[in-house]
């Protein structure tokens, strides 16, 4: 029996080949007609997948998500905020045309919703007021995202002369270019450590008032 000139269509393969189209041409020129022609096949032979791009889109956030890891919260919270955000940038860095998408919010997909409780429930486990888990989670996503969006560096081109003159405090800004992997990083870990630092000020003082008030409430029960 002869093979197929056209390799089988698959759900994976789809997904694939989706990305690779946003990766390369952006979010904006996905089509079902375009995502065929990446195939090689017909637009009608995606509809037996997918209904709609949207599902697409949607599986495509789902895998991404699924990469993402939130079990280190049994270390504390730190631990666990840091490992989060790092996993969180590993899976979406090399997707920065598809993270506009992903902005819109967790919705109905399970990998999100999982995360978003695995996240809330470690921190108000380890002693955060459920309304500041929910900040802190927001807070992490806007940093992880804005991490992930766009790269700073490569948005510099490499000629001194466009610098040089006009803007005398970035006689340096044509090398960013050529470093842009280590310096969008390192200006990741910057943020989530300044962060983070920020954030356990908060909890101290937190735990500290909660000290207050147990110290209150057995004064006022040994005066009783």
């Amino acid at each position: 029996m002869a093979r197929p000139k056209v390799p089988l269509l698959s759900r994976e393969r789809i997904r694939e080949a989706a990305l690779t189209l946003i990766d390369r041409d952006g979010l904006a020129e996905l089509s079902m007609r375009k995502l065929a022609a990446e195939l090689g096949v017909q637009a009608a032979s995606l509809y037996t997948h997918y209904p709609t791009k949207d599902a697409v889109l949607d599986d495509i956030a789902s895998g991404l998500m699924a990469r993402v890891d939130v079990s280190a919260f049994d270390q504390g919270w730190r631990v666990g905020l840091v490992s989060w955000a790092h996993s969180y940038r590993d899976a979406l860095v090399r997707h920065p045309n598809f993270v506009a998408y992903l902005s819109a919010g967790p919705g109905t997909r399970d990998e999100n919703l999982r995360a978003a409780d695995a996240v809330h429930g470690g921190l108000v486990s380890a002693g955060w007021p459920p309304r500041d888990a929910t900040m802190i989670g927001a807070a992490t996503r806007y940093l992880v995202m804005g991490a992930t969006m766009g790269s700073f560096s490569r948005g510099f081109v490499d000629d001194v002369q466009v610098y040089r003159d006009r803007y005398p405090h970035l006689e340096q800004a044509h090398l960013l270019r050529a470093k842009a992997d280590e310096i969008d990083a390192e200006s990741f870990e910057l943020a989530l450590s300044a962060f983070v630092d920020g954030l356990q000020l908060r909890y101290d003082a937190i735990e500290k008032e909660r000290a207050r008030r147990r110290r209150s409430r057995s004064t006022g029960s040994e005066s009783d």
